[in-house]
């Protein structure tokens, strides 16, 4: 038996930590004993994305600094297991192994992608050759010029800070750069390494910088890093984020008149914050299906679901510090902020159009620089189907291109 800890877990003397996975004999378990065997202990660098049996053998998918690892734990006798990498990981990728049929053999499929290179599946047997490949996705832009980079930051509290930064293989470091920051920071949503043809086409391909940002809030740390930016902690997640921002200039990657900020739903909470917050740091920002007004986001769409990643604005002592991240309620006249575009959908159940409208109606009042676009269909995603997907892709896209691109006309 196994189990996979969400929350400390003191067993007699023993605390076990949120994140752990522990195993014991089930018959003794069920009869009272309490003999767990510690198969993963994350640490500062390392969580666990998940767990999946063969017939012999257990299959650890490891996140280490947000790369994958994979290892393989064999059962040996009472409270003993042996360990091995799976081998074969590519750097700076993500990848996951699960069992084919646990009760049989022990066969599994290993799906590998990356920013470069596109999803394949492949299948193997533990203990034998290398995975064969069965399938892989279509490349949709050419990968070959690029290169995938990691650097780390310290944040305001002194917290190390990773993210991933896709580029030119020959890029300048002349703070010229057109460079797009993608971030989320919530709900213990991990930004893994991942393929992206509207990435690729709609910005790498014209040869500008991508870069994810994996601030607190997520879940590439397990547990703790979701925990360590919920409710009043919460602006803990936009320094990290205004941090990746400084040091990508300080490295001169680009610079404040050639960055962008990009996020949605949560994500679009996050670089309303750097709108309101931060605004000396960007060139552009993209804000799409977000969420602005913490006053009374529980009362919109599916907001009162989320009380317990941002507090409930209706106690005077949880809205102290929720106001102190609610983009609508920190936007003020007189202040130049970059320029922005709200892009949201009519029919959104989720965070609801209301929170864009009221921003962008807000500053346009006030004579902002802001672009607003409601499609009417699409729920809360990018349109109902392909075509409005997109156009929607290709106005964000453009918008943040036509404000930060190192050349004229570009």
């Amino acid at each position: 038996m196994t189990v996979e800890l969400r929350s400390p877990w003191k067993v007699g003397e023993t605390t076990y930590p949120a994140g752990a996975l522990l195993a014991a004999r089930f018959d003794d378990f069920m009869k009272g004993k309490t003999d767990l065997t510690v198969l993963f202990a994350p640490d500062a660098e390392t969580s666990l994305a998940g767990a999946s049996w063969t017939r012999n053998h257990l299959l650890l998918n490891e996140m280490h600094d947000v790369a994958s690892r994979i290892e393989v734990l064999t059962p040996r006798r009472r409270g003993e297991w042996k360990r091995k990498p799976l081998g074969g990981a590519r750097a700076l990728a993500t990848l996951s192994a699960s069992g084919v049929d646990p009760d049989r053999s022990d066969e599994f499929f290993l799906v590998d992608t990356g920013f470069l290179h596109p999803t394949t599946l492949a299948r193997g047997i533990v203990g034998s050759l290398q995975p064969k490949v069965l399938k892989r996705t279509p490349a949709f832009f050419d990968a070959s010029h690029d290169q995938v980079q990691q650097f780390f930051v310290k944040s305001d509290d002194g917290t190390r800070v990773p993210y991933f930064v896709v580029s030119p293989k020959h890029m300048q470091l002349d703070g010229q750069n057109p460079t797009l920051l993608y971030g989320y920071g919530g709900f213990e949503i991990s930004l893994r390494p991942s393929y992206s043809g509207v990435v690729g086409r709609a910005w790498l391909a014209r040869g500008g910088v991508y870069v994810i940002a994996n601030i607190r809030g997520g879940g590439e740390y397990g547990p703790k890093w979701h925990e360590a930016a919920l409710k009043s902690h919460r602006l803990l997640a936009y320094q990290d984020f205004a941090a990746v921002a400084r040091d990508l200039v300080a490295r001169k990657i680009t610079s404040v008149e050639h960055l962008a900020a990009q996020g949605g739903s949560n994500g679009g909470l996050l670089v309303g914050n750097m709108l309101t917050l931060y605004p000396q740091l960007f060139g552009a920002i993209a804000c799409e299906v977000p969420l602005l007004d913490m006053k009374r986001y529980t009362k919109i769409a599916a907001g009162s679901s989320w009380i317990a990643e941002y507090g409930d604005p209706t106690d005077p002592k949880q809205w102290a510090f929720i106001r102190t991240f609610s983009p609508y309620q920190n936007v003020h006249k007189g202040v130049k902020y970059p320029p922005v575009i709200f892009l949201t959908t009519t029919r959104d159940d989720r965070v609801g159009p209301q929170h864009a409208r009221k921003m962008a109606a807000k500053m346009l009042d006030w004579g902002d620089d802001v672009l607003f676009y409601e499609n009417v269909e699409g729920g809360h995603g990018a349109g109902a189907d392909s075509k409005q997907k997109a156009r929607l892709y290709a106005l964000a896209y453009a918008y943040l291109w036509q404000h930060v691109a190192a050349k004229p006309g570009q």
